[in-house]
């Protein structure tokens, strides 16, 4: 029996196979061939391979955003079997005698090239694509899994930790828990988990070994464990535990329908926090009330290039109607710091969670603003949408978007294409800036939405993607409580709402201060729902107090 110590950042307790992510080196060189046709065939099989996961991906883009998404990967279909393509590749294959790989990279390369150099913008844009579909290819001929994943059955998913984009592309059927030997709480990977409703442990540090990879194993989110083959008392011990669990599960589904009220009349709106459109799934099932953030970026991290608006409003579309009169918080473009996409080519930043990120990019590229906002405004008029702006510091940054907002609204009017022209407008309140001057952000909004990770990050100095920091990292902070009453206040002497969106809504230990402070909504991963709702209606709001405030 191996026993490792992390840290547990989404509770749970499940047992599989420990399966190491395949982040492979896919380097290509130029080695010399004697089978010319061995390698023609190569190429081939690997062709026949990406039509096969491009017809997949197709497809799931078309349920879960529509024919606007699935067309990306139609187009690269279309790349793959170009006659063009692949006679240059078959060309330099014969007359280099040389590796398909190699063949591959030097035809994407300089079809890339060409493209680029072509002074239509559609066409320029087109050079992403050929370099994504060689790299498929090159992927396919080394025989690198896609997403990460190369298992014929569910696993716990192993792994320093993984990014964004990393996250975005994994096969979520495959996988039981997530093992990371980095990480923290606040890492995309136990974003996930929680969103999954799977246990996840982070910060395993060397203990997390790839010898252990193919091995029986438990783990448990709760304690931070994870427990390679237990002896036969730790196992019944931990078949226990797994038992009682999913007999809490049963009877937290008899909150379903119920009020999210407390015992002396206090409302609260429990929403859900998503991803992607197919989250919604995970937000009826657990009886979510709405979600009060979408995260937008997904439809960016997920592409080879800017999504279009057609894309984006199929996307926003499915959700809101979804959701059914249900209000739905999209949250604009929030990228930059710890989530970068390729194709933005932003510049390298020494400091880039306060560098140039979410609507600093918005307001730099009003064009791809442009573009989300006339979606997010088109996807309106098939449910209860609004837009919500990350990261604002000032004032005026709030008054350049409502003004965006405005020539949108204008647009679509002149194009007859409806829209609602009510959609609430909100701000996330994410910087001690924010905080300082909410009175005056709160006459320009409908509603407040607080960042607790970044409010933490920013109030405490205080990296929170750096696993050293630890204890230092503290949400409970009262300097962070205290932001959070300053805020509310503000929102509800200008006669706004507010929300907490931030990991921290999940906490129950912290409701009732919740309650004193006022707060009105609390979004959380939909797993989170049903165990808050159950609080919620055992608590006695005039009884709550501000203690956790003092120092």
């Amino acid at each position: 029996m191996i026993v490792m110590q992390g840290k547990g950042v989404s509770k749970g307790v499940s047992s599989g196979k420990l399966y190491f992510y395949k982040r492979v080196d896919t380097t290509v060189t130029l080695q010399n061939v004697e089978d010319i046709e061995a390698e023609k065939a190569r190429f081939a099989d690997a062709q026949e391979k990406a039509m096969a996961q491009l017809g997949v991906l197709a497809e799931k883009a078309r349920e879960e955003a529509g024919d606007g998404a699935a067309l990306l990967f139609e187009t690269h279909a279309m790349f793959v079997e170009d006659d063009d393509y692949v006679d240059s590749v078959m060309e330099i294959i014969e007359d280099a005698q040389c590796n398909a790989e190699y063949a591959v990279k030097q035809t994407g390369e300089q079809f890339a090239a060409m493209f680029k150099a072509m002074d239509d913008a559609y066409m320029q844009a087109r050079s992403a694509d050929i370099l994504d579909v060689s790299q498929r290819l090159i992927n396919n001929l080394l025989g690198v899994a896609a997403g990460g994943i190369d298992a014929d059955e569910p696993v716990i998913l192993c792994a320093d930790d993984l990014a964004p984009s990393e996250t975005i592309q994994l096969d979520k059927s495959k996988i039981l828990a997530f093992a990371t030997s980095g990480g923290s709480g606040n890492s995309h990977t136990a974003i996930l988990a929680r969103t999954m409703a799977i246990p996840a442990v982070c910060a395993l540090g060397d203990d997390l070994k790839e010898e252990t990879a193919g091995r029986f194993a438990y783990i448990d989110g709760e304690t931070g464990q994870v427990i390679v083959e237990p002896d036969d008392l730790t196992e019944m011990a931990l078949k226990n535990k797994y038992k009682k669990q999913q007999e809490l599960k049963e009877l937290l589904q008899t909150m379903k329908g119920q009020k999210d009220e407390t015992l002396d009349g206090r409302e609260l709106m429990v929403y859900c926090n998503i991803g992607s459109p197919e989250d919604v799934d995970a937000v009826l099932a657990n009886d979510g009330q709405g979600i009060g953030l979408f995260r937008s970026e997904f439809l960016y991290l997920a592409a080879s290039d800017y999504p279009s608006e057609e894309e984006q409003f199929q996307a926003y579309k499915k959700v809101a109607a979804a959701m059914e009169g249900k209000r739905v918080v999209i949250r604009t473009l929030d990228i930059g710091a710890d989530k970068q996409v390729d194709y933005f080519q932003m510049a390298k930043e020494e400091n880039p969670a306060m560098g140039v990120r979410a609507i600093r990019i918005c307001l730099n590229r009003p064009e791809v603003f442009r573009t989300q906002l006339r979606a997010l405004y088109r996807a309106s008029a098939f449910g209860k949408v609004a837009i919500m702006f990350p990261m604002i510091t000032s004032v005026w940054e709030v008054r350049e978007c409502k003004r965006a907002c405005a020539a949108v609204m204008k647009e679509l009017d002149a194009e007859g294409i409806p829209y609602n022209p009510e959609t609430e407008i909100g701000i996330m309140i994410e910087t001690p800036a924010s905080v300082l001057i909410a009175d005056a952000l709160a006459k320009e909004v409908d509603f407040f939405s607080v960042g607790t990770n970044d409010l933490t990050q920013y109030t405490l100095a205080c990296d929170r993607q750096a696993n050293d920091l630890g204890k230092f990292f503290d949400p409970y902070h009262p300097a962070v409580l205290r932001a959070l009453k300053i805020a509310t206040d503000a929102a509800h002497e200008n006669g706004i709402w507010i929300g907490i969106c931030g990991e921290l809504g999940a906490d129950l230990s912290l409701l009732q201060t919740f309650l004193a402070i006022g707060i009105d909504e609390l979004s959380v991963t939909p797993s989170a729902v049903l165990p808050l709702r159950a609080e919620i209606r055992k608590s006695i709001a005039k009884t709550c107090t501000l203690e956790k405030l003092e120092c």
